[in-house]
């Protein structure tokens, strides 16, 4: 099939998880929406906990991925959307403070109190990814969100600040441009993931977004339509796995297919005669075990995870706030009895989070699975929606605190 070179209304979705690495093309149509044109899927082989740690191995994941999704859009990839996650990932609030310089606020007054809310001390280490408004003030007149053209003295801003190693960042730019593509930006993953399967009412109320992956699980939290607190939680998919290898005598891969194909976190949701197959290490038959038995080892493992999930919120003042309740998404969040058992847990509602508002091979793609990959696409679409408004503003030369190439800048300027 000949392949276009080129189109500027074509972007990918690249995650790069510890289990598997998703691409998927997505053409954007004049009216806004997404139509999914290709995907691909490979396992993931060189990372560990979301961080890079076999560059080769993790280079030919990505490569495979890629050329899945190509074959089936007919179309050659220039640049990326990349999901980023991982323990390094840290996140604060902060606040920043300017004069309005003309009486009315205009985007230059945004770009300063911008940087002034991230004139903080962070570690040598740690480089910016995110600066996200949570609320402009006014002269005391807060709960602002858009303050363009609005009159006043005083503007501030409160925002949520994400920052994350600078070496991952580094990693992943380079395992992505061996194969040959750019990086177009670099999003959250827990952020792109909310982008895809959260409602604005859910925003607005107070929600809790787990991701749970195969090397972690990260969280957002959202309220009054913003995000007030992100974390990364190290219990993730890959610890089931390696319980029930261990637990059954099992290889990895057989755990992680019976994990797939049987796991269960709640024992009354099964029959107490039920059975598996579990194949054996070496040349030993495999046997069969009660699947009662493989609920006993999954289900101590997702309620310590929920139980950390808990006491992060607990300890971030979070807790009480959220009316609507806890949605989980992610591969790992496909685990029946999951949201049973979460429900238990947080004695709130719990739901599973499937990827909305793309069309084309919205099938394909209608999974948690997937929830990170879709929502990279939608960040896309705003990224391309923004930078266009800012060439069509009269604006000076510099780049945006926010964008990629000013992060870009700072990770290798300040690292070499």
């Amino acid at each position: 099939m000949a392949r276009k070179q080129h189109s500027s209304n074509m972007v990918v979705g690249l995650d790069i998880g510890t289990s598997k690495i998703a691409a998927i093309i997505g053409k954007i149509k004049a009216d806004g929406s997404i139509e999914v044109v290709g995907m691909g899927t490979h396992p993931s082989r060189g990372l560990k906990k979301g961080v890079v740690v076999n560059i080769d191995s993790t280079v030919e994941s990505i490569q495979r991925a890629i050329d899945e999704a190509e074959r089936m859009a007919g179309f050659e990839a220039q640049s990326v959307y990349v999901g980023i996650a991982g323990s390094h990932i840290k996140s604060f609030n902060s606040m920043g403070m300017v004069a309005i310089r003309n009486q009315d606020v205009q985007h230059e007054d945004i770009e300063r109190v911008m940087d002034a809310a991230q004139t903080i001390a962070i570690p040598g280490d740690q480089r910016v990814l995110h600066i996200l408004s949570q609320e402009y003030i006014i002269d005391n007149q807060g709960g602002i969100r858009e303050p363009i053209g609005m009159s006043g003295v005083r503007l501030e801003a409160k925002v949520h600040m994400v920052t994350g190693s600078v070496s991952a960042a580094q990693n992943i730019t380079k395992c992505v441009e061996r194969c040959g593509l750019g990086v177009a930006d670099i999003i959250l993953e827990q952020l792109a993931s909310s982008e895809s399967v959260l409602s604005e009412d859910e925003k607005e109320l107070g929600v809790c977004l787990v991701d749970i992956g195969g090397g972690t699980t990260d969280i957002a939290v959202f309220h009054n339509g913003a995000i007030r607190h992100t974390a990364v939680i190290s219990v993730a998919g890959d610890q089931v796995t390696n319980d029930i290898a261990v637990a059954l005598r099992t290889p990895t891969q057989a755990a992680e297919a019976i994990k797939r194909n049987h796991a269960c976190a709640l024992p009354q949701l099964i029959d107490k005669d039920e059975e598996i197959e579990v194949p054996s290490v070496g040349d030993r038959p495999a046997r069969c075990l009660s699947r009662r038995t493989l609920v006993e080892v999954i289900e101590p493992r997702y309620e310590e995870l929920f139980q950390l999930i808990q006491a992060e919120l607990r300890s971030a003042g979070f807790e009480e706030s959220l009316a609507a309740g806890i949605v989980l998404t992610g591969g790992s969040s496909l685990v029946e009895g999951a949201v049973e058992l979460a429900e238990e847990v947080f004695h709130m509602p719990v739901r599973l989070g499937y990827p909305q508002g793309v069309e084309g091979l919205k099938d394909e793609v209608n999974s948690p699975s997937y929830a990170t990959t879709v929502g990279l696409l939608m960040h896309a679409r705003e990224h391309l929606g923004d930078a266009i408004s800012e060439l069509s503003q009269p604006q000076g030369p510099g780049v945006s605190a926010g964008s990629l190439l000013g992060r870009m800048k700072t990770w290798f300027n300040k690292s070499f």
